[in-house]
């Protein structure tokens, strides 16, 4: 399996907007479901959204669930989290990883290094 790589972290201050960026090297992108995971520094990594293969299905956590907007492109193997309205409890490392189901955040791919976003208040 090949790790993932996400960008478009940053420092950001509360009440501003970020999207990250997943870029897979899978053959299956196309016909997998993905997700978005989080994790904060001393909390273990939790779920966050999840988008079908065709990208016409979403779930979202309750704590980005309003504020947040997963997509996708399969012509470029990308993934992608729109996040609004950010708070400081969003600041951990996110992390793209295929799912089982867009409905089942259970993981089932290779992580990458994931990437950095921090909500100044």
């Amino acid at each position: 399996q090949v790790q993932p790589v996400e960008s478009g972290g940053g420092v950001v201050q509360a009440g501003g907007s970020l999207t990250l960026s997943c870029l897979s090297s899978e053959r299956s992108f196309s016909t997998d479901d993905m997700g978005w995971f989080r994790q904060a520094p001393g909390k273990e990594r939790e779920f966050v959204a999840s988008i079908n293969w065709a990208g016409s299905a979403t779930y979202y956590e309750n704590p980005v669930k309003g504020r947040s907007t997963i997509s996708r492109d399969n012509a470029k193997k990308s993934l992608y989290l729109r996040m609004n309205n950010l708070k400081p409890e969003d600041t951990a490392v996110y992390y793209c990883n295929r799912v089982l189901l867009y409905n089942n955040a259970k993981p089932t791919g290779s992580w990458g290094q994931g990437t950095q976003v921090t909500v100044s208040s």
